[in-house]
């Protein structure tokens, strides 16, 4: 399917479907070298499995990832990484019912308009069970970013209308929904229950931030790295929106107070997110993404079946209420992949 493919150096295809057989990723242009097995992917994708909160679905899929090649003795070899991983737990019979109708919020219409055939079980391709062989390809990119030191941490900013009033990065380790203040935890969790029983979903807001992101990533004019970011986390199924820095703040500045004003060895402040003239500046990359309401829920909804006929529709099955805190580690995946893939140009820029 063409749209499939991501990145020019570092470049990243998934394939397979919700209810398919397995789901995958292949990676290419890796450089040889770098240290990788299945343990190091586990960990990224272990962090987007379902069941660690309210938001969840019930859907109970272990995610273990296979890497089929690109991997000798522990380091990538230069050549084409596959990984896959199969599909446990799927369940197409809440679909079947449906699976003439066009669900709101959903791709089918879209789909079917474009290609004349969907796959209705789960959303085929659509689904947010695509994402988990971004977030391998993620784990393979971070490994390249690894020998250049950078980090990249997401956090919950809200959920569900629920906002963090405070950032403590260390505290996003400490519960369930990744949200760095503590005090609105407990908010966010009742929030997500209350959404629950009324059979409806809620959005919410994540930060993204990479450290340690050495100046002159980024492509002048039509491929600049706030370009590059911005496509890839809009290509995330459940986000509406992004912002770099200081973001839609930005239109309600003024000039001085939007510049961040150079001082020696550092900028006095942040406001650009680390990206001038769509270049990174060696300051801390920062992103938001505004993530949609989850489309599938209980409630009643008015909808047409493919022949146009005017009916209803209530989406049963197994579903998240929210995408956060599961989108988390889908968006430090994109990330980590645009870096990467910067990263390996920047150096065949100066090795030129």
């Amino acid at each position: 399917m063409a749209g499939s493919s991501f990145g020019t150096c570092f470049r990243v295809t998934t394939w397979g479907e919700s209810h398919g057989k397995a789901i995958g990723v292949v990676v290419d242009g890796c450089p040889p070298g770098i240290p990788l097995d299945e343990a190091l992917i586990q960990t990224a994708l272990d962090k987007r499995k379902p069941g660690q909160t309210a938001a969840s679905t019930a859907r109970k899929e272990p995610d273990i990832p296979v890497i089929l090649s690109g991997v000798f003795e522990g380091v990538t070899t230069g050549t084409p990484i596959m990984i896959e991983i199969q599909n446990k737990d799927a369940d197409s019979r809440a679909y079947s019912d449906i699976a003439r109708l066009f669900r709101p919020g959903h791709g089918d219409i879209t789909y079917l308009a474009k290609y004349g055939v969907r796959d209705w079980r789960g959303g085929g391709r659509a689904s947010a069970r695509e994402t988990a062989a971004r977030v391998a390809a993620g784990a393979v990119a971070q490994a390249v970013l690894d020998s250049s030191g950078v980090e990249i941490k997401t956090c919950t900013l809200e959920l569900g209308g629920v906002k963090a009033r405070r950032i403590d990065w260390n505290e996003t380790e400490n519960n369930r929904f990744q949200c760095p203040d503590r005090d609105v935890v407990a908010e966010m969790e009742n929030r997500v229950k209350e959404v629950k029983k009324q059979g409806d979903s809620v959005g919410g807001v994540v930060e993204i931030r990479a450290v340690n992101v050495p100046a002159g990533l980024g492509e002048p004019v039509f491929d600049k790295l706030d370009a590059r970011l911005a496509g890839a986390l809009m290509g995330i199924g459940a986000v509406k929106a992004v912002e770099i820095g200081a973001g839609c703040e930005a239109a309600r500045m003024t000039g001085s107070e939007n510049n961040d004003q150079i001082l020696e060895g550092r900028f006095e402040t942040n406001n650009s997110g680390g990206i001038l003239a769509g270049i990174s500046n060696g300051d801390e990359i920062i992103a938001r993404v505004h993530v949609k309401p989850i489309p599938s829920i209980t409630k009643e909804q008015k909808t047409v079946d493919e022949n146009g006929k005017q009916t209803t529709l209530s989406t049963k099955g197994r579903h998240d209420v929210s995408a956060i805190p599961r989108i988390n580690p889908v968006c430090k995946a994109m990330v980590a992949i645009v870096l990467a893939d910067l990263l390996l140009r920047q150096k065949a820029v100066s090795c030129s």
